[in-house]
């Protein structure tokens, strides 16, 4: 019987002990076979996947002159986790980065701060210091081998060969936790275009990352590719972007604007391609790079005269004398003039709106141009409105107004331009009979009530964007092209026609011309170029009237189309005129042979400094 019993308890305790190895057997067969993540959870301890950041692509002007190129940064990153796990040497490490132990407390909280680094984890490298150059990381790189969880990344910063053109371009800044909402291409330390054309073609310039993956020991140190390169992702360069501003051309631009408020564009007519656009204020783009872009930032955000601000697309005026050549197509389009239609011009004795020039008594839609004839555009503009009387309850006149302001927004005023990467427009604007219902009631405004927009004042609103382009229009006898940078792009298709016919653009290019030879420009007129032109003076309700200029070149053959807006200069004839005339002699010619007038308008200083 006692025999019987270690016998049946021998095949109990064997089969106890196959049921464990069964189940052995069976745990390691879920863990390595069928159990993906436990491998995942191996390898992740094994890797180190490490970001590649790609080279930003270069900008261009519209010759093929390198504008933005990039130059080498480097930036400390540090893994926590690894650090704690070792008595590291603080001390050693600032003395090796050249900073205090106070700074690197404070970075050290700001980066484990969730609120401010929100990518914050322990496990993985978080950005300690980024901006600096070889030299500030010479020794650590001789000694990294001293503070593990410590590595040096490679990064790039922009670096804007000239000191021009900070409007346009824009800069390059770290992205915030929005943009990571929006696009999951960003992380937290990564930079992106913020403005300008750095941002508008963002996603060509930035490339595309690459991945690192190294070999870490059980102890987490990096002990060099993980199989041999096996996993590694390549990163890819941004494309570049060749844009249509003149370098050249851009930089006399600046130069004339030096202590000044105001801006100035000039487009190539014939392609809608931007040639210049100047704001003043304006900065050097390498303010806005490396350490000390925060603080100048904020530094040109305090100043009083907005330097941010691109007033060449954001800057809204009364266009002035410069919207007569509308007028005078607008009539010759309807009918209501002909090229040999005169009005009568009483000089300063005219009523209800006087003319500053005492020209003679009759004047054509010629002369009309040429000497700014006030009362001409007033009747023309009377006649057109009130051809019909205002019978029928107004019905006509208000037919015929909004007829007239058709006409006029063709012509790109009033609103911003659209498919164009022109960033930050304001629309301008042109009022409407709504407007004019509203303020007057319906039968409460007649051609006499709203007479100043005849002479471009008024509630007429135009930037100095949609005033180059008006004149673009003009020079190309009824049509203009959406204005933008790139010069390679299809919106060179993207043609508007006016409703203007083209015959009746000859008349008015030889008033423009006119305006050069005999007229308000004449001082600064250059034959050689064949300059058609209108200067305006606009009423600054602040102080000194503001000084505009619109004109194209050659008038046969129109290259270049401008305008010119100079706050607090006066007449337009004054400033406004002879800069323009130089921008276009630099881009028609390659160089400027009046160096008097250019230097006499580069000191001539038309804004209040900044306190230093």
């Amino acid at each position: 019987m006692e025999n019987d019993l270690f016998h049946s308890r021998k095949y109990i305790v064997s089969g106890i002990a196959i049921i464990i190895i069964l189940v052995y057997i069976l745990r390691l067969f879920s863990l390595q076979i069928l159990d993906q993540s436990s491998q995942a959870l191996a390898d992740s301890n094994a890797q180190l996947h490490q970001t590649i950041y790609p080279s930003r692509g270069l900008i261009y002007d519209r010759n093929g002159e390198l504008l933005v190129v990039n130059q080498p940064a480097y930036e400390i990153t540090m893994i926590v986790k690894e650090m704690e796990e070792t008595n590291f040497d603080t001390l050693g490490f600032c003395k090796a980065i050249q900073i205090d132990v106070e700074d690197f407390v404070t970075r050290m909280q700001n980066m484990k701060d969730i609120n401010k680094n929100r990518g914050y984890s322990k496990h993985t490298p978080q950005i300690f210091i980024q901006h600096l150059q070889q030299e500030d990381i010479a020794q650590l790189q001789q000694e990294k081998y001293r503070y593990p969880g410590v590595d040096i990344r490679v990064r790039t910063l922009r670096n804007y060969i000239y000191p021009i053109a900070s409007h346009v371009l824009g800069s390059v800044g770290q992205v915030n936790y929005s943009d990571m909402e929006k696009d999951e291409y960003y992380a937290m330390g990564d930079y992106s275009g913020r403005d300008g054309i750095e941002r508008t073609y963002e996603k060509q310039l930035r490339g595309e990352k690459g991945v690192e993956v190294l070999m870490r020991d059980a102890r987490g140190r990096i002990q060099g590719k993980y199989q041999d390169g096996a996993l590694d992702i390549p990163a890819q360069a941004g494309v570049d972007v060749r844009i249509s501003i003149d370098r050249a051309t851009q930089e006399v631009a600046e130069q004339l604007l030096k202590d000044k408020i105001g801006s100035i564009v000039a487009i190539e007519p014939k392609t809608g391609e931007i040639l210049v656009m100047a704001s003043a204020p304006y900065w050097d783009p390498k303010e806005l790079v490396g350490k000390e872009r925060s603080t100048n930032y904020q530094k040109l955000a305090d100043n009083k005269h907005k330097p941010l601000m691109n007033r060449a697309t954001q800057a809204q005026y009364a266009p002035g004398s410069t919207f007569k050549i509308i007028q005078a197509l607008i009539g010759l389009q309807e009918g209501i003039i002909t090229p040999n239609t005169q009005y009568t011009c009483q000089g300063r004795g005219s009523s209800p709106i006087k003319c500053t020039h005492s020209h003679g008594n009759l004047v054509d839609v010629c002369e009309g141009i040429e000497q700014s004839c006030n009362p001409f555009f007033w009747e023309l503009f009377r006649d057109l409105l009130q051809q019909d009387g205002y019978k029928d309850k107004h019905t006509l006149f208000k037919k015929h107004y909004e007829n007239w302001r058709n006409i006029v927004t063709s012509f790109g005023l009033g609103s911003q331009f659209e498919n164009t990467d022109v960033r930050d427009q304001a629309k301008g604007y042109i009022p409407t009979e709504e407007f004019y219902n509203k303020t007057y009631g319906s039968r409460g405004w007649k051609a006499i009530t709203i007479r100043s927009l005849s002479i471009g004042q008024g509630e007429i609103l135009a930037t100095p964007l949609q005033l180059a382009n008006q004149v673009a229009a003009i020079a190309n006898k009824g049509y203009y092209i959406t204005p933008h940078f790139n010069r390679h792009d299809s919106m060179k298709l993207d043609v508007h026609n006016t409703l203007v016919d083209k015959k009746h653009f000859d008349v008015v290019h030889q008033g423009m011309a006119r305006v050069m030879t005999k007229g308000t420009g004449r001082a600064y007129n250059l034959p050689k170029l064949q300059i058609c032109g209108k200067t305006g003076t606009v009423q600054n309700p602040h102080g000194e009237d503001h000084a505009l200029f619109i004109a194209f070149a050659p008038k046969d053959d129109p290259q270049i189309a401008i305008a010119v807006a100079i706050e607090n200069a006066g007449f337009g004839s004054k400033s406004a005129c002879p800069i323009a005339t130089l921008v276009m002699e630099q881009y028609l010619t390659g160089k400027i042979e009046r160096t008097e007038l250019f230097e006499q308008m580069v000191n001539t200083n038309l804004i209040e400094q900044e306190d230093e």
